[in-house]
């Protein structure tokens, strides 16, 4: 396939600057070393993942360093950086226009361009989405001269972020009836809450799972202020480097607000127009403290009530980054609005292929596989009334629920320094009747490692 003059080829195009793209470049580069690899990237830095650990047969541990994009091409001198965002892709003659104004040609295509904070509010300056190390920085910055915010969404970030913070009041908008129902059960949800709002911080423990580590100097934020504003996901830990203090000199201070979502949210000059012109408001609850000051912006949730803050928190999930790539393009798309791709990774479109948030899995999963954090049907999903539940629960300490069905265990829930991930993901995996152990499965005096090593 030959380019037209001024328009560069390669074999290899992979857009995308974060785990997901910087990954499948590394790879192309070693599997095809006499090739060429275009990676591009609206970011001067790039997400490398580094100390890799195979801990079992489906769970893996490492770190990922945020690198100038500079030390990718050394490593792999047929990697080539292409600075530069998407502005149309052409599937059916294999070019990809770039915004500087370029060209490229390929044979095979990859995206993983990410997704893109899904806001309640576009557009207004109270409201932040975390979404990448740059949104996570600027939180940090309005959170070191906040007295009080408010956090709306109940996924793994929310959940982090509320337990995190100090030294400012939380106030926690949630749709559901319990905390991270996405993740556990309201079982492991009433186990959390008592460590959400503890006055006094618990001395952290050692994490292991992925960590993310930020270099910090003047010249990178200088690069932030020019980097890609969709960012690659954080993933988990997310707030590790960061200082998540507020203004005031408590530990914890958390109201959770259930079944509500934000209605409408004013600024300061449109509450106190409001208050003018005699409008009833709610009376907060008693557990909140009255408003003694004036905040610069108001919420109103849906269940009637109305709080001030310093700035939200906009923690509902993210969107696929598809639209770069949609017009003039017939891609089969999920639900979630992501290009759906088959077990190879492969799109509806020949020749290109899609990784990370922008891509949604059309294939049908394991029995026993489900997209969280735990293990398993680990809410029973999908099993109906033909399973059983087994608890052990030691407040404070640990909660450990599983899932059985026909002796067999089918999900797992664990908080605590339990040390059974690895025996229960491979009680899932290998499918074994556990019929003969009965309620021993979970006796905390018996070490049920040991039975299965």
């Amino acid at each position: 396939m030959a380019a037209a003059p001024g328009v560069a080829r390669s074999r290899f195009v992979v857009v995308g600057g974060g785990i997901a793209g910087v990954t499948c470049a590394e790879k192309l580069a070693m599997e095809f070393p006499s090739e060429d690899i275009f990676l591009m990237t609206t970011s001067p830095v790039i997400k490398a993942v580094t100390n890799f650990k195979q801990v079992s047969k489906t769970l893996e541990e490492f770190d990922v360093e945020e690198q100038p994009s500079s030390l990718l091409e050394k490593r792999y001198p047929n990697i080539k950086v292409i600075q530069s965002g998407v502005k149309q892709l052409k599937s059916d003659e294999h070019k990809i226009f770039t915004e500087d104004g370029k060209e490229y040609m390929y044979e095979k295509l990859c995206l993983c361009a990410g997704a893109k904070p899904k806001l309640i509010f576009e557009g207004n300056p109270y409201v932040l989405g975390i979404r990448d190390t740059d949104s996570a920085q600027a939180f940090q910055k309005n959170l070191a001269q906040s007295e009080r915010i408010v956090v709306v969404g109940n996924g793994g970030i929310a959940l982090e972020l509320v337990y995190e913070i100090h030294g400012c009041e939380v106030i926690w908008a949630i749709k559901d009836k319990a905390i991270g129902n996405t993740f556990f059960d309201a079982g492991a949800a009433e186990f959390l809450i008592p460590k959400l709002t503890a006055e006094k911080r618990e001395t952290p423990i050692e994490c292991k799972r992925t960590k993310y580590t930020m270099e910090g100097s003047e010249e990178k934020e200088r690069r932030r202020a020019a980097s890609d504003k969709l960012g690659s996901a954080l993933g988990p830990d997310w707030h590790e480097g960061l200082c998540l203090k507020g203004t005031k000199e408590f530990s914890h201070k958390v109201h959770i607000e259930t079944l509500c979502e934000v209605k409408k949210i004013y600024l300061q000059q449109e509450f106190i127009q409001l208050q003018r012109t005699s409008l009833t408001f709610p009376k907060e609850e008693k557990n909140v403290e009255p408003d003694e000051v004036l905040w610069p912006v108001y919420v109103e949730l849906t269940n009637g009530k109305i709080y001030g803050c310093d700035f939200i928190v906009s923690a509902t999930g993210v969107v696929p980054n598809v639209k770069p790539f949609l017009d003039g393009n017939n891609f089969a798309v999920g639900e979630d609005g992501g290009l759906n791709v088959d077990k190879h990774m492969h799109t509806s479109l020949p020749d290109i292929y899609a990784a990370g948030d922008i891509c949604t899995a059309s294939w049908e999963p394991s029995p026993v596989w489900h997209q969280v954090v735990v293990l398993g049907k680990y809410n029973a999903q999908g099993l109906g009334l033909d399973h059983e539940l087994m608890l052990r629960c030691t407040k404070g300490q640990e909660y450990v629920k599983v899932v059985m069905q026909n002796g067999r265990m089918m999900g797992a829930v664990l908080i605590g320094e339990t040390d059974l991930e690895e025996t229960f993901e491979n009680l899932i995996l290998n499918q074994m009747d556990l019929s003969a152990y009965g309620e021993d499965l979970l006796n905390p005096d018996i070490d049920i490692e040991d039975y299965f090593d």
